[in-house]
C-alpha cells in the first residue's frame, strides 16, 4: 500500500478539560472503508532529568489517581498553550525540586501513546543545580516528595515497579549509557 494515511471526514469534540480535550474522529482508511478515531489532544510536556553535583539524579514521588498509586518519576509537567518547553522545563524543575539550573540541555523529544494521544513529551537534562530559599509554588493539586537516587537505587525502585513510567525508564537508561561512556573514556 502505498498511502497510509487516514482522511479525517468529521471530527466531534467529546470533552474539553484542564489537561486534555477528547475527540472522536470518522476516518477513511486507506482501503477506502469507514472507521472511528478516539483522540486524546494535549498541549504537550516538559520531563527533566536532574542530576545533583554528587552524580545522583532527583525523582519526585507523587500519588498516580489513574494507576491509584504512588510512584517515582523524574519531574515533568504540562506546556501552556504556545509555550516554549524551555521555558516548562525550567519552571517545573524549580516547582517540583525546589531547584533551578543555567545548564539545562534539550534532549530528545517523543510521542508518549501516539495510538490515541498527540502528547509529545521533551526531555531535557539539568545540571549544576542550585537550591532555591524561596522556589516557585507547586500546584495547589500537587503533593510531591523530593526523592534523591544513586543508580543502584533507581534499579531497585524499578525492580519495585516505585518506578513505572516510560519517561523515568527512559532517563535511568540514558543515565546508563551516560555511566558507561564515561567508564570507557
Amino acid at each position: 500500500m502505498d498511502s497510509l494515511e487516514e482522511k479525517t471526514l468529521h471530527t466531534e469534540k467529546i470533552f474539553s478539560g484542564n489537561v486534555i480535550d477528547l475527540q472522536v474522529d470518522d476516518v477513511e482508511l486507506p482501503n477506502g472503508e469507514k472507521s472511528k478515531r478516539e483522540i486524546v489532544k494535549h498541549p504537550g510536556a516538559v520531563a527533566i532529568i536532574p542530576f545533583s553535583a554528587d552524580g545522583r539524579m532527583y525523582l519526585v514521588e507523587q500519588f498516580r489517581k489513574p494507576i491509584e498509586k504512588n510512584i517515582i518519576e523524574i519531574p515533568a509537567g504540562k506546556m501552556e498553550t504556545g509555550e516554549d518547553p524551555l521555558v516548562t522545563a525550567k519552571r517545573e524543575l524549580e516547582e517540583e525540586t525546589g531547584f533551578q539550573s543555567d545548564d539545562l540541555t534539550y534532549l530528545t523529544s517523543f510521542y508518549t501513546s501516539p495510538g490515541f494521544a498527540n502528547e509529545l513529551l521533551h526531555i531535557y537534562v539539568a545540571r549544576d543545580l542550585r537550591k532555591m530559599e524561596h522556589p516557585l509554588a507547586q500546584d495547589a493539586d500537587e503533593f510531591i516528595n523530593l526523592v534523591k537516587v544513586t543508580m543502584e537505587e533507581a534499579e531497585q525502585l524499578i525492580a519495585q515497579q516505585f518506578i513505572h513510567d516510560a519517561k523515568t525508564m527512559y532517563a535511568i537508561q540514558y543515565w546508563k549509557l551516560q555511566l558507561l561512556i564515561e567508564e570507557n573514556e
